[in-house]
Formats: structure tokens, sequence, C-alpha cells
């Protein structure tokens, strides 16, 4: 992974995601707004005169980033421009374009760039390459098994008092799958809110996995650890689907916040 650095000082990094569906219907998931809601965080595109003008995607409490839409070529190309993702660092943008290939697949290629004069700022660009697998995964699950359904999602983060490897212990212990493999069938232990389905994706390096759930309701589960600076968070997002998801997020969220709650306590000040 490496950051290219054009003449005009344009720093950039390219990921390609092969994705099921066709052009019209990857389209449909990359830039709209439920589309984008169903896989990645939730969104919302604003429009005037039938054309979009702002994107603006939900992270998380306090992390909304707003952007403007600079380029609409659908079904290929859709860009947008944003401050930058920390004070002080310079806009990024964001382009997708869609590609067809042979076989009922597209590829859907991100782009993301930055203008600077110095390198101080590649860690974000090399952070992004590296987190986009594991969202390219999610919406490879999206396209094949939910396509076009209604969505809800819950985003569930907490801090830890102590390593990556121990909240992935945690996590996935109480979760009940640290002994479970790819392709298997799992079922929550007691004590976890009851949810259920087939192990789709699982690794130690980086710490992630990627659930396909049929109780409560069908949908994906993505589970994982980061980094903000010197704090650990344990993560857990769902991506609810069907005419139900909209209930089934309402229901589920007390009890899995108060079940992260218990597995991850708040670390003493």
């Amino acid at each position: 992974m490496s950051v290219k650095l054009d003449a005009n000082g344009r720093r950039s990094i390219e990921v390609e995601i092969e994705v099921p569906g066709t052009p019209e219907e990857v389209w449909q998931a990359i830039a709209t707004g439920p589309g984008i809601s169903a896989w990645f965080v939730p969104a919302q595109i604003e429009e005037q005169n039938g054309k979009p003008v702002t994107c603006t995607l939900e992270f998380g409490p306090g992390m909304v980033v707003h952007s403007t839409v600079t380029g609409w070529d659908p079904p290929r190309q859709f860009n947008r421009s944003s401050d930058g993702w920390v004070p002080g660092s310079p806009p990024i943008a964001t382009e997708f374009s869609v590609e067809t290939r042979a076989g009922g697949v597209c590829v859907v290629r991100v782009v993301q760039s930055l203008f600077a004069d110095t390198d101080d700022w590649d860690g974000q660009l090399t952070g992004a390459e590296e987190g986009w697998p594991g969202i390219g995964r999610i919406l490879r699950l999206y396209l094949t098994h939910f396509r076009g359904q209604p969505s809800a999602t819950l985003q569930l983060m907490a801090p830890v008092a102590g390593t990556q490897a121990d909240a992935w212990a945690t996590l996935t212990n109480a979760a009940g799958i640290s002994q479970v493999r790819v392709g298997q069938q799992f079922v929550a232990p007691s004590g976890t809110p009851e949810f259920g389905g087939v192990v789709e994706y699982l690794s130690d390096s980086p710490f992630g996995a990627l659930l396909r759930l049929d109780t409560p309701g069908p949908g994906v589960a993505a589970l994982g650890t980061i980094e903000f600076g010197d704090t650990v968070m344990a993560t857990i997002t769902f991506f609810m689907y069907g005419s139900s998801a909209a209930d089934n997020v309402a229901r589920m969220t007390p009890v899995w916040q108060a079940w992260m709650q218990e597995q991850f306590p708040m670390p003493a000040s």
C-alpha cells in the first residue's frame, strides 16, 4: 500500500472492489442516501433542481461529515469533496466509479485524494486504504443478499481499558464467535442479546468479523476494534434489512447498548 504523488501535488490512494449487480444496481448502492446507508454509514443526499449538491455522512455521535457533490454521472461516476478528517488537515476528495465486468459483476473504483505540500497527512490516506477492503466486504454482502431492501443501522462503540487484542478477545468471546470458523452457523450464548446466523469473514490481523444474520432479523453485523490516538474502541455495527428493519433496530438498541456497557465498563478516569 502506498500513496501516489502527482506532479500537481495531489496525493491519492486507489482501491478496487468487485461486487455483483448491474451498473444501475451498484450505482443505487454507492450514490444514493438509502443505498450508502445500507452498507456504510447513515447518509443523506440533498438535491436542488433534481441534482445532488451535498452529501452528509454520520460516522457516530459528534462525527458528521458534510461533503459537496463535485461529480455526478449516473451510473458511472460519483465524486464528493469535504473538509479534512481532523482539524487543520487539507480537504479530501472521494471519487467512485463503476465499471462493468463479465459475469454479472462490476468493479467499484474508489480514489481518495488530497493536496498537500508535505507527507504529513499521508497517514490519513493509508489508513483509509487499509479500511476500504473491510467496507467493501459489507458492500458485497449487501449487494449479494439484500440488494435494494429497506435498511436501518445501529452503531455501537465503547472505550476499552486495554489493548486491541484485549478488546477483540472480550468482544468475540461474549458474542460467541471466538471458536467459530468462516461458513459456520453461530448462535449467541446465554447472556448475549439474541442473534445468530453465518460467519462470512473473521480475522485477527486486523481484528474484524462480518456476520450475516437471520436473528433477530435479516441483516449484517460488523465487529471490530479501532484506535483513536491513545484510546482503543470496541465496535459493533448492525445493518438490518427488510420491511421490519427499523422496528428491529428500535428493539435492539437499548438491549445492545446495555450489553456493550456490561462488557466494556467505562475505564476509570
